[in-house]
């Protein structure tokens, strides 16, 4: 027999235990005609016992993808349209888009010789490298060289161009963008460098080459912006890191061998907004389930295996990008017996813990693991 209190939540999904009368009709209509209303007739749904997306987890295949994201080179010119991207849109968002929850992702292509006017929004925006030679990338002067799976910023408010060196080749990699927040707060901004391009004030790959030392801080140097000051994580350290703490830990039972990529002067966070993780999976290493107050967008760097959420299996690949939606249990699982596997993530992580919503929650059922549905 159902509790009282379990009772009282089936009674309140959706709406109170109001019976409707021809004079509690009439009277909603005169409220409505004043711009009103009656909480109780919504209440549940604008503020549900938990957390409920909108948006639901999908994935996108790059075997399916490369093939249209190239021909936008034949297409436009990146004068024509601003920026050559091919947006991911959540089929379950049709109110914007987003990829899930309040994220943004697409993947941008720019041939060689090419660069992109310069510009600057309020928006906090990031780049993951999957292919190709020669990319680069300026913010505020600070000219960077990518190379595949670099993980680079461009934090809100910084102008930034990216482009591809002459004798290069052409290059695709994964914009993501706090867009969809921006503009529910209505708070977004766009502008265009008024010289197009902008000037490179620093010498190339400073960023990295003043701020990526492990474990070590030029002195004297000052920083207070509120993103962090190295603008390019390199794969190569990147992946060595996940290798080294494999040896001496492990690993979370929720994510495996799980690091976040961090402001080197404050340990948090590289953006206000958004952050940023990698993930190693050992051989054969599945993960138990659990959820997150939190919206990501995942993309295999290495390897390959597949990801329940919510009951549904995804099986990736490299370069393939999914995405969990907020308080969705989730647990990964690296198909290889030989070889590890490794997912790059970012997320809105900073936002949830900078107002206090963070939190998670393991599945205490069925050893951990989701039965997957039918």
């Amino acid at each position: 027999m159902a509790s009282t209190y379990d009772q009282y939540r089936e009674d309140v999904a959706g709406r109170a235990n109001v019976t409707d009368t021809p004079e509690l009709i009439r009277y909603y209509r005169e409220l409505e005609e004043l711009g009103t209303g009656a909480l109780w007739t919504v209440a549940n749904k604008i503020e549900p016992w938990e957390p409920a997306s909108p948006s639901v987890p999908i994935i996108w295949r790059y075997n399916d993808l490369r093939d249209r994201v190239m021909r936008a080179l034949e297409l436009v010119t990146p004068e024509q349209a601003g920026r050559r991207v091919v947006y991911l849109a959540n089929p379950a968002r049709q109110d914007v888009v987003a990829a899930v929850g309040w994220l943004y992702s697409g993947l941008q292509v720019m041939a060689p010789g090419e660069c992109a006017s310069s510009h600057r929004h309020s928006a906090s925006a990031l780049r993951f490298i999957m292919e190709g030679e020669g990319a680069f990338t300026n913010v505020d002067g600070h000219k960077m060289t990518l190379g595949r799976n670099d993980f680079v910023l461009t934090p809100n408010g910084t102008w930034h161009e990216h482009g591809v060196a002459e004798g290069g080749t052409p290059c695709i990699w994964q914009d993501g963008l706090d867009i969809p927040l921006m503009n529910a707060l209505d708070a977004n901004f766009y502008e265009v460098h008024p010289d197009l391009n902008q000037a490179v004030t620093y010498p190339v790959d400073d960023s990295t080459a003043t701020w990526a030392g492990a474990g070590l801080r030029p002195a004297g140097q000052d920083w207070s912006k509120r993103y962090s000051p190295l603008f390019k994580y390199e794969w190569e350290p990147t992946y060595e890191a996940l290798q080294r703490y494999a040896r001496v830990t492990d690993g979370s039972p929720y994510d495996g061998v799980h690091m976040d990529y961090m402001n080197p002067l404050t340990g948090g966070a590289v953006m206000s907004t958004i952050g940023a993780s990698i993930q190693m999976l050992r051989p054969g290493e599945r993960t138990r389930a659990h959820r997150e107050v939190g919206n990501f967008v995942y993309q295999c760097a290495k390897g390959s295996g597949y990801s329940i959420i919510n009951g549904q299996r995804f099986d990736w690949q490299e370069r393939d990008i999914f995405v969990v939606p907020s308080w969705m249990f989730h647990e990964h699982c690296n198909a290889s017996e030989s070889e590890d596997a490794c997912l790059f993530s970012f997320h809105d992580l900073p936002v949830m813990r900078a107002l206090g919503l963070y939190r998670q929650e393991a599945l205490a059922e069925n050893g951990g693991h989701q039965p997957i549905a039918v």
